[in-house]
């Protein structure tokens, strides 16, 4: 990247630092533990919802799991379904979702999933106080800008943090250009942690969303925009990933790995949400946009060989990190413990299944596209340690194909 680009890059982040400390952050409210999903329906009547649109997919209904709400809310809620919900949702679930949300006056909404499902439900959300734009029209920072109803987050995977965060991503269907709407009225007034939601999920899905919880801990903590609280969620984020993330992927009915891999998400989401993210998911984001590739497993792939291409520049905070996921001495120097650090998330990926590689799932012919699409996204706005421009950003799609 030339020097007037990256000052440019560097001022603007600057600006936008300060400015953030003037903004209205707020953390959900929060209904935790096993069990606590049961307990979702009094919690929305307590806080004066009576006709909540469940935003969901349809395996959730398939399953049943949303059986524990639908039983207790029986005589106390007249609630709606939307179960169109998909992966990398697009602006024409949005738009379905609405109109359920219209023809069934909905004063509340229940988001009940992966981020998928948040992202969709936020965008609705969006979309319903903000009737005369459209979802595209909210790309980018503070579009929505006015309060949204009710919003509850009831994740079921351990990994988006969406249940915490200013964000939703969404995909156009059409030009296949996926984006975030970045405002403070998305973040979810109230968040219900349930355990228990995640015992099903498959190992490869544990396994991925797992990771992605990790690469939002160690972005926001390798940027240039921590407080000193997100750095120590993101800390404590890493520690409980580490420690947690193979034994709830290898055994799903472990609660107590569950319940940790639960806290590490939320944390994760809480630092990257103010500390924000970096160039592994503008990376990921292009990959999912143009191939459909999941997002957890897009940052899997992603984050060591990014974090390769850093280099010095993250080695301190990286080395850091090292020791408090215990993968490094404390006598290591800087750039032995942040090389460790490194390894262990190729090894972590090796032992949890996930390839090194997209296994030839992308197109060289198409990383042009797909770096200059994460260039747009990431700079200026995101603070990574070290700044890339759409050529550097190429490079790191041919370690990975």
């Amino acid at each position: 990247m030339n020097v007037f680009r990256k000052i440019y890059c560097r001022l603007y982040q600057g600006a936008l630092y300060v400015g953030m400390a003037f903004m209205p952050w707020h953390e959900p409210e929060l209904l935790q533990g096993t069990g606590s999903f049961e307990k979702s329906v009094d919690f929305m009547l307590k806080n004066n919802v009576r006709r909540p649109l469940v935003v969901c997919d349809k395996s959730a209904l398939e399953r049943n799991a949303l059986k524990p709400f639908f039983d207790n809310a029986e005589n106390k809620l007249q609630y709606a379904v939307f179960d169109g919900v998909m992966p990398n949702p697009t602006v024409k679930q949005v738009e379905q979702g609405l109109l359920v949300f219209r023809q069934n006056q909905c004063d509340g909404i229940l988001a009940f999933g992966g981020g998928s499902a948040m992202d969709c439900a936020k965008a609705i959300g969006a979309r319903a106080v903000r009737p005369k734009k459209t979802v595209n029209q909210m790309k980018g920072l503070l579009k929505v800008n006015k309060k949204l109803p009710p919003f509850f987050a009831v994740p079921t995977t351990a990994g988006t943090g969406s249940e915490c965060t200013v964000a939703a991503v969404i995909t156009d269907g059409e030009t296949h250009d996926k984006y975030a709407i970045n405002d403070f009225s998305l973040i979810p007034r109230y968040a219900i942690l349930d355990a228990e939601l995640t015992a099903g999920l498959p190992p490869f899905l544990t396994a991925t969303t797992g990771m992605d919880a990790l690469t939002h801990a160690v972005e926001a903590y390798v940027g240039r925009s921590n407080t000193r609280k997100t750095k120590r969620q993101a800390e404590q984020a890493v520690k409980l990933i580490f420690e947690n993330l193979k034994e709830a992927t290898a055994n799903g009915k472990n609660l107590v790995a569950r319940e940790n891999m639960q806290k590490a998400a939320y944390l994760a989401g809480l630092a990257f949400t103010r500390a924000y993210v970096g160039y592994v998911h503008a990376l990921a984001h292009a990959l999912g946009g143009l191939y459909g590739i999941a997002h957890g497993y897009a940052n899997a792939v992603l984050l060591p060989r990014v974090l390769d291409a850093y280099g010095k520049s993250a080695e301190r905070k990286l080395s850091k990190l090292a020791r408090i996921a215990g993968v490094a001495d404390k006598s290591d120097k800087s750039a032995v413990a942040s090389r460790k650090f490194i390894e262990a998330i190729d090894n972590l990926n090796f032992e949890l299944n996930i390839p090194r590689t997209f296994d030839g799932k992308i197109k060289r012919e198409d990383f042009e596209t797909l770096a200059r699409h994460a260039d747009k996204e990431s700079n200026p706005l995101y603070p990574v340690p070290k700044l890339m421009n759409a050529k550097e950003l190429e490079r790191i799609y041919y370690s990975v194909e």
